[in-house]
């Protein structure tokens, strides 16, 4: 009801449950009622810190990330989600819980395949697979209901196939849980764990399938609706959950629009609870891990990581360490690391912006760089410098040669620079002063500097800075061309 993206499913999910049952072991027995009650508790924490999250406006940090960060994550929870259901899908044992460990008991356990469970779970696979081919028939749905009645039929679980076993039937109570809230002082560290790791996962979950659709996910809204939703999972009795990026893969490879798909999907789980728990308990588990991985193995697109190698070889690095960190380190200090790399990818990209010496181009009617249209008039005597982004510590003293330069290097006796400022956003205090250095030198040169084309937030900055003093306040204009224009009047009028 509350959340913006269509296809978001929430839930258990790994690596907050592994965070609840961390948190609760110092606390209460296993399976006592006061662990329950922690549990429940729990919950109802992590949702008010939602809530608090949304109020505060902690959203903005998604922003740093970028879409190499977006590709590396979703590529990196398809490759943990496939290894993860490697024991299912094979029948051999594996207590580890990381994804390598999970791995390496796949490799060293080989000998030890069950061959009913990998000729289901491969079987499996394959029928999905060609029924991906019909995209109207729901293959998930069909090969599930097949795989009960065979189970049933068949009695897989006596041959040594894991089922889903007994589930109580029922509804859960709806409560509020008080005396686990009387110990929230001892829950409320690992609770704010728990909601940075449930909030990045989400998110990134939510926005790369949103990228896909063309759809948009609102930060702030996920926000608050994980919030009622974390404090309805405690208030009905669960544990603190998250999205699940495998029963998300399934929703889309479902073809599922809108949040009405949730709305089923909840009458469906309400409905097995009241009625259907003795037929799911023949489910197989290997039927299980083939929908997860076909689902999963949908999530890795070759075509975002071609994208991503045609605009540079920086984002591949920076989705690859992504999709790595994923897989041996974990969501937060993958995510941490990735956006370091991104925002020194773009302190990297703005150090050596592009920046020319343009010339008129009659047939464009506009100032354009010279390299790239050789035809462009220069106008003898007067230097036209563009630097195509905001000026900071990264990359003032570039600004300051490159410009320096532009007037050595000129094959004409110069008078008149005229810096285009189309592209200079901002200005930091290390900029502030490469820029006043190169104007006095410029001036104390004989060279008239001029500034044309400079946004108003801008330009109201160098007022600020002092800037607009040192050029000079009747040396900005609207336009390069009225600067050169202006330029040249002055010229001819001091001769």
């Amino acid at each position: 009801f509350l959340g913006s993206s269509p296809r978001l499913v929430v839930g258990p999910e790994g690596a907050v449950s592994a965070m609840v049952a961390g948190a609760l072991a110092p606390l209460a027995v296993i399976g006592s009622p006061e662990y329950v009650q922690l549990a429940a508790a729990l919950a109802v924490i992590v949702g008010a810190i939602f809530l608090v999250a949304r109020v505060v406006r902690i959203g903005a940090i998604t922003d740093f990330m970028s879409v190499p960060v977006l590709v590396g994550y979703i590529s990196g929870i398809a490759v943990f989600l496939i290894i993860g259901q490697l024991e299912k899908l094979t029948g051999i044992p594996s207590d580890a819980v990381t994804t390598t460990g999970q791995l390496q008991d796949f490799v060293t356990g080989l000998a030890r395949v069950h061959a009913l469970t990998a000729l289901i779970g491969v079987a499996t696979v394959v029928v999905l697979l060609g029924l991906r081919r019909l995209p109207r028939v729901p293959g998930a749905l069909l090969v599930v209901v097949a795989s009960i009645a065979l189970s049933a039929w068949l009695d897989l679980d006596g041959k040594g196939v894991k089922t889903t076993g007994v589930i109580p039937s029922g509804l859960p109570p709806i409560a509020v849980p008080w005396a686990g809230l009387s110990d929230a002082r001892d829950l409320l560290v690992p609770a704010v764990g728990i909601f940075f790791v449930a909030f990045s996962d989400s998110i990134l979950t939510a926005r790369s399938f949103a990228g896909r659709h063309q759809e948009t996910v609102k930060t702030e809204t996920e926000l608050s609706a994980f919030g009622v939703a974390e404090i309805a999972a405690g208030i009905s009795g669960g544990f603190p959950i998250a999205t699940s990026g495998s029963r998300t893969g399934v929703n889309d490879q479902a073809g599922v629009r809108t949040q009405v798909s949730q709305l089923v999907a909840a009458g469906a789980v309400a409905l097995v609870l009241l009625f259907l728990t003795a037929p799911i308990q023949y489910l197989p588990s290997p039927t299980l891990g083939a929908v997860i991985v076909v689902a999963a193995a949908s999530l890795i697109k070759p075509s975002e990581w071609r994208e991503l190698s045609h605009s540079s070889a920086s984002e591949v690095g920076i989705a690859v360490v992504t999709m790595a960190g994923v897989l041996l380190v974990g969501v937060i200090p993958a995510l941490l690391v990735a956006m370091l790399l991104s925002l020194i990818d773009v302190a990297r990209r703005r150090s050596s912006a592009h920046d020319a010496v343009e010339g008129w181009h009659s047939d464009e009617q506009r100032y354009a760089d010279i390299q790239l249209n050789p035809g462009a008039f220069v106008t003898p005597g007067i230097v036209v410098y563009r630097f195509d982004a905001s000026l900071f510590y990264a990359n003032a003293l570039r600004f300051k040669e490159r410009l320096l330069a532009a007037v050595s290097g000129a094959p004409y006796q110069v008078h008149t620079v005229v810096i285009d400022a189309a592209g200079i956003g901002s200005t930091d205090a290390t900029a502030q002063q490469a820029i006043r250095e190169a104007v006095q030198q410029l001036q104390n040169s004989g060279v008239e500097v001029l500034v044309a084309d400079m946004f108003s937030p801008a330009r109201a900055e160098w007022a600020q800075l002092g800037l607009a003093t040192v050029v000079g306040e009747g040396n900005f204009f609207p336009t390069v061309a009225s600067a050169v224009t202006s330029s040249t009047a002055r010229r001819q009028s001091r001769e």
